[in-house]
């Protein structure tokens, strides 16, 4: 059961609205949406105890752990994401969403070996998997294998082409390479999908997406030269 109360109370020197929330749960699933409500506030520390409390009162439950891993990630505690998404895999090896998240945990913790075996499992699991190849590209093209990380991004530009993230990460494995042109022609249409990558608040955007700072300052000299 989920209660919630609101308390308003009035000020001495006049009128003041004082509101206060109190979210009670008593299921994993309450806890679980306890925690999701916290975590599209912003309220990362409240949305990590209740999703704590969901994995400790149902520990077998796989998206669970896998919310509260992607949770610890969005709070910038990427070491204990990684321990919770590599529990999640252990209990469910093939759970697609899992092996995507803790991919993408790695890549965000310069581990590129751990982020390319497991996007690459991700991505035998589902050959359409599109974050798998994007990712992949960006692993790839960070360990020198610009080619492949040209393949891998045009293998998720085809299955998702309205998403400006893959045709970045292309632009940035071609400028790589050396081959400008190729690298401005798709910077222009990622651009032309979301102009917010035609602005100074592309790190911003790029960081959100696991881009490495070497990889945003590519995408940055490829903005200037458009």
């Amino acid at each position: 059961m989920r209660i919630i109360a609101t308390i308003t109370s009035l000020g001495m020197g006049g009128m003041i609205g004082l509101v206060g929330t109190v979210a009670i749960a008593s299921s994993p699933e309450e806890y679980r949406q306890l925690g999701l409500s916290y975590r599209q506030q912003g309220r990362y520390e409240e949305a990590i105890a209740a999703l704590e409390t969901a994995v400790s009162l149902e520990p077998d439950h796989v998206s669970g752990h896998v919310i509260l891993g992607w949770t610890q990630h969005l709070a910038d505690q990427d070491a204990a994401a990684a321990h919770t998404l590599v529990h999640a895999l252990q209990l469910d090896p093939f759970a697609i969403p899992t092996a995507n998240a803790l991919g993408i945990v790695y890549l965000v913790q310069d581990q590129l070996v751990a982020a390319m075996m497991t996007h690459l499992w991700a991505a035998y699991l589902n050959p359409d998997n599109e974050i798998a190849y994007f990712n992949l590209s960006l692993a790839a093209q960070r360990m020198g294998y610009d080619a492949w990380a040209i393949e891998l991004a045009s293998r998720a530009i085809a299955l998702e082409p309205y998403n400006p993230h893959p045709l970045i990460a292309g632009a940035i494995a071609h400028w790589s390479k050396g081959d400008q042109q190729q690298a401005i022609q798709l910077y222009r249409q990622a651009i032309s999908l979301s102009p917010h990558y035609h602005t100074r608040s592309l790190s911003t955007y790029l960081q959100a997406a696991a881009f490495h700072s070497e990889q945003i300052g590519m995408a940055n000299q490829i903005r200037q030269r458009y």
